[in-house]
């Protein structure tokens, strides 16, 4: 969608969906007008449709995008190595400081219970998330267990659900507990267990 922008261009293409992503966190998809957009950008109808010509399924498209890479994004440099237990917990003390920081307004959360239903390209962004996601988390379980493929698989699984469930009860009760419990429910199988001297 940036091809033929200008650097300005796509600088204030960005800054709509950085603006259109923060009112989906705050006030929810379905609830995020385009005169929200426009009022929060200062931008005019006509700019609107020149950088998203579908409109509001564009930006939530995009938003969706933003989104999901930023929850990427936060996990690195620890996601991209997670083949010790140090890298673990710092990786599982970076997810715990991230979304303690946003609370409410994270975009895990829009995410999945907001972004996932506007349209099916949405869901398709969110779905080759949590693959990717997935597939990062599978090479750190491999790296620690002994686990045959498919066990190692439902264990990656079992520690997304673990972030994703405990990210959504922060969503609803403001409580870090949840996350914190759940995380570390889903990694204790990967310490390793020391020998008595």
């Amino acid at each position: 969608m940036n091809k033929g922008l200008t650097a300005k261009g796509r600088a204030t293409r960005q800054r709509i969906i950085v603006a259109a992503a923060l009112l989906t966190r705050q006030k929810g998809a379905a609830e995020t007008t385009l005169d929200d957009v426009r009022a929060a950008t200062a931008t005019s109808k006509s700019q609107l449709f020149h950088y998203f010509p579908d409109g509001r399924s564009d930006i939530l498209t995009a938003v969706a995008e933003h989104e999901a890479a930023q929850v990427l994004e936060m996990q690195q440099p620890y996601l991209g190595n997670l083949s010790t237990w140090d890298a673990w917990q710092k990786w599982q003390q970076a997810v715990l400081d991230h979304y303690t920081a946003l609370g409410q307004q994270c975009p895990l959360g829009s995410l999945t219970t907001e972004l996932g239903k506007s349209s099916p390209q949405a869901r398709d962004i969110i779905s080759t998330l949590f693959d990717e996601w997935e597939g990062a988390l599978l090479l750190g379980v491999q790296a620690m267990t002994p686990d045959e493929p498919t066990a190692a698989r439902d264990r990656a699984r079992s520690i997304l659900t673990a972030v994703q469930g405990g990210v959504v009860m922060l969503q609803a009760t403001g409580r870090t507990d949840y996350l914190h419990a759940a995380l570390a429910a889903a990694l204790q199988p990967l310490e390793p267990v020391t020998q008595p001297a």
